[in-house]
């Protein structure tokens, strides 16, 4: 299993960024393997419309099963539910403290949109 992180760095010791469509990038976790490999997010991050659907198809082509973030909106969690793939919510300082909480079932799923569209 694939878990997608949003990031503002590149490694496990980085900050989490608590937006998905505009997040610095991320960081997919590969459970399986305990391998990860980053994704830079700076094309999307600084488009003008449709950041969370952008992002959301780049999580689906890097075949993450799920998404930890912060906030998602309402766009991109349509994309990302519509694919098949779990968002969870967490208010880590940083991937390694969220990946952990992952790791023991303590996320709370994100069964709705929490923000507003563009929200930044």
């Amino acid at each position: 299993m694939k878990v997608a992180f949003t990031t503002s760095g590149k490694t496990l010791d980085a900050p989490m960024d608590p937006r998905f469509g505009r997040a610095a990038g991320y960081i997919i976790y590969d459970m399986d393997n305990e391998t990860f490999e980053t994704v830079d997010n700076q094309q999307v991050l600084n488009s003008a419309h449709g950041a969370g659907i952008q992002a959301a198809e780049a999580i689906v082509r890097l075949g993450a099963n799920c998404v930890v973030t912060g906030n998602c909106g309402p766009n991109a969690h349509r994309a990302l539910s519509s694919a098949g793939i779990q968002i969870y919510k967490t208010q880590a300082e940083t991937v390694a403290e969220a990946l952990e909480a992952f790791r023991a079932g303590a996320l709370t799923p994100l069964n709705s949109a929490n923000v507003e569209g563009h929200w930044s």
